[in-house]
């Protein structure tokens, strides 16, 4: 059963592909043409759509929030020890998600794979940080991004087909691609207090990647996208689905054809103090030399200069800092 928390998400969820990766895997041509042109239809709407028959064991995925809430439940000095550095795993505080506002109401441990960033400046003193009190995260975390990297794989194949290029279209810029997991952990009002004027779990942005795959639970605060005539609704849920969104990566790639989604996560309200939410994302991009060229028209939109990921995203994380 499908849950919703307004009534605002009438307007969106007939737009929203829910995705079978099963009829993709299984179908003939004109099945794997049908799925395509749902992912297009709901990536040209809101950069965003759900997806089942995913192929991620929920055991595994169980397995990686409870040892994460282990985590992030150890005493502040303890996390603090294990502070991220640029480009290296880590935890991270409550952090503003751009300068000049208020900190983002969640702690994460990120977790990145593929060897450089490839910045000399944000490589300097790159340290891989695992918890020694939950021994089992570093396995269970490499577990995750190995399931999250091929299913990527395979949506970035239905992708290229709904755009009109053969499914393998996106590999030859993806050998050795940047790619990312996080841990998001969105504690309850009960722990950090009421929110400020204007604060968020995660306020309003776009990732940097191609796409995002996030693994939610449910919650009365919870994810949100902007619509294109700037209100806020709540992003569909099903229990079994994960979440995509578009980053700017993909967005550029496609002449914005699909755009980046922009997204926040809402705290809960007043009357749920105790909910308290856990996400697993993941994030996938492109290799360093990758030239990104926006499809021409008839597909793509905007007409984007050439630009090398690497370059793109030195400069994007950089800016971040």
């Amino acid at each position: 059963m499908t849950a919703t928390r307004t009534d605002d998400i009438d307007d969106i969820d007939d737009h929203v592909a829910r995705i079978d990766l099963r009829a993709w895997r299984e179908g003939g041509a004109r099945e794997r043409e049908r799925v395509a042109a749902e992912l297009d239809g709901a990536l040209r709407a809101h950069g965003f759509c759900l997806i089942t028959g995913h192929g991620v064991p929920q055991e595994q995925r169980a397995e990686l929030r409870s040892l994460a809430r282990t985590f992030f439940l150890l005493p502040e000095q303890v996390k603090a020890g294990y502070a991220a550095r640029p480009g290296g795993s880590g935890w991270s505080p409550p952090l503003p998600v751009a300068p000049g506002r208020p900190p983002d109401l969640k702690e994460t441990f990120s977790f990145r794979a593929g060897g450089s960033t490839g910045s000399a400046t944000l490589d300097r003193g790159r340290t891989e940080l695992w918890p020694r009190e939950v021994p089992r995260l570093e396995a269970a975390a490499g577990e995750f991004l190995r399931h999250m990297r091929a299913l990527s794989d395979e949506l970035l194949s239905v992708c290229a087909v709904a755009l009109g290029a053969s499914p393998g279209h996106f590999r030859a810029f993806r050998r050795d691609p940047t790619h990312a997991g996080a841990l998001k952990w969105y504690p309850s009002l009960r722990r950090l207090g009421a929110p400020g004027p204007g604060q968020q779990r995660v306020g309003p942005h776009t990732d940097l990647g191609a796409l995002t795959v996030i693994d939610r639970e449910f919650g009365l605060g919870g994810l949100q996208l902007e619509t294109a005539d700037g209100r806020w609704i709540d992003a569909p849920y099903e229990p079994d689905a994960l979440s995509v969104t578009v980053g700017e990566l993909l967005a550029r790639w496609t002449g914005d054809r699909w755009p980046a989604c922009r997204h926040r996560v809402a705290p809960p309200p007043p009357d749920a103090p105790e909910e308290d939410l856990l996400s697993l994302l993941y994030v996938s991009g492109a290799d360093h030399d990758a030239l990104v060229e926006p499809f021409p028209p008839p597909v793509g939109i905007t007409a984007y200069p050439p630009v090398l990921w690497g370059d793109y995203l030195r400069a994007n994380l950089t800016a971040q800092r």
